[in-house]
């Protein structure tokens, strides 16, 4: 029931603003706003689009060995992360399957760590049962977290204080925006160039209300979120990535830092290391992640099954939609693996009738981080 759900502290803002409310892990959280989920979408590649994401869990790690503690938990190279810099990881299990993806950043006195709004009750068990004692976990209940992306989002935040424009993609600095302190990295979820802006809950309003007034900037609900991140070829977890599949599986090699490869001066050492590692070295995996593109205007949901040309079933889609800025149905899928290569015809089941795709290679429109 509605009144069980958790309010982010931007709610009250979304329903001023019109939007259309859903449940999503736990959250009553907007799906879109006025506009509609196709025009939200086209305005983020060619504008500004504003993201509630106050539902995904922050945490800080502290201690002289947080760095240490949480490399033990993921393949990658969290040691020498240097200060004012984020990165990509993901948990794995004995097994060697992802049990949640996740960003890093630090911070010079501590870690920051921001996880999946459906894994973070789990996620925060995980470290509280591997961290050591003088590693200390605190979970950040009085902040939101914001998004600001799109061609224009770095004009638009340059406005509110100029010293973001001197970030590149991954770059993470603690700066003042409407009067408080707010962590700002030039990182997101759409393959555009745009922030991450976690604010103090009280001051969540002010921020938006500030971006809202420049006429670059619009709301985008998660029905936008979902065909972004999706053309540009971000997995979503639970969708695209679960405890049983591995990174190799899931096309992930370039997450896994070279530090913690077979040949890296800390090799292995994370969960399932060595069922990951075989992987790596023989390229011996099943199935594989790819990419699918449509003929048809009617779009490919998750869970339809693949075919191959001889009607055998070959695979499974994991995220699918019509992607607005490509013009025509994509997916994500995991396949036979030697059904993996650019230009492979595969066939989806919807309603019955088999419609044919192609693996194509992700993204399926160009990223525009900026890099400087």
């Amino acid at each position: 029931m509605s009144q069980e759900l958790l309010l982010t502290p931007l709610h009250a803002l979304h329903i001023e603003m019109g939007a259309k409310m859903v449940p999503f892990a736990g959250y009553d959280m907007p799906v879109q706003y006025p506009l509609g989920v196709r025009k939200e979408h086209l305005h983020c590649r060619d504008a500004a689009g504003l993201f509630d994401v106050s539902h995904m869990g922050q945490l800080r790690l502290r201690g002289a060995n947080a760095a240490k503690a949480i490399e033990a938990l993921v393949p990658v190279d969290i040691i020498d992360l240097p200060a004012g810099k984020q990165r990509y990881a993901f948990f794995t299990n004995e097994n060697g399957g992802i049990d949640d993806d996740l960003m890093v950043t630090n911070f010079g006195d501590h870690l920051f760590v921001v996880v999946n709004a459906a894994c973070k009750d789990q996620d925060i068990a995980h470290l509280k049962a591997n961290l050591p004692g003088d590693v200390k976990l605190e979970v950040i209940e009085d902040r939101a977290l914001v998004a600001l992306q799109g061609p224009q989002a770095a004009d638009v935040l340059a406005r509110l204080n100029p010293a973001v424009s001197d970030m590149v993609f991954m770059d993470a600095i603690k700066l003042e925006l409407v009067g408080v302190e707010c962590y700002v990295s030039r990182s997101g979820y759409t393959g555009e160039d745009g922030y991450e802006i976690s604010v103090p809950a009280d001051k969540a309003d002010a921020l938006a209300r500030e971006l809202l007034a420049h006429t670059e900037v619009e709301w985008i609900g998660l029905g936008a979120r979902d065909s972004l991140r999706l053309e540009c070829g971000l997995c979503l977890y639970g969708h695209d990535l679960d405890p049983t599949t591995t990174p190799v599986e899931a096309s992930l090699l370039w997450g896994i830092s070279k530090s913690r490869r077979a040949d890296g001066e800390r090799a292995g050492g994370f969960p399932g290391a060595e069922l990951i590692l075989e992987q790596i070295k023989t390229k011996d995996v099943a199935r594989k992640r790819v990419g699918l593109l449509g003929r048809s205007k009617a779009p490919v949901r998750e869970g339809s099954k693949l075919f191959d040309a001889n009607d055998k079933e070959v695979g499974i889609v994991t995220s699918g939609t019509f992607g607005p800025s490509r013009g025509m149905p994509i997916a994500m899928a995991y396949v036979q693996t030697d059904l993996a290569q650019i230009g492979t015809e595969l066939f989806a089941e919807v309603r019955g009738k088999k419609l044919p795709m192609t693996v194509e290679k992700m993204p399926f429109v160009p990223q525009r981080y900026f890099r400087g």
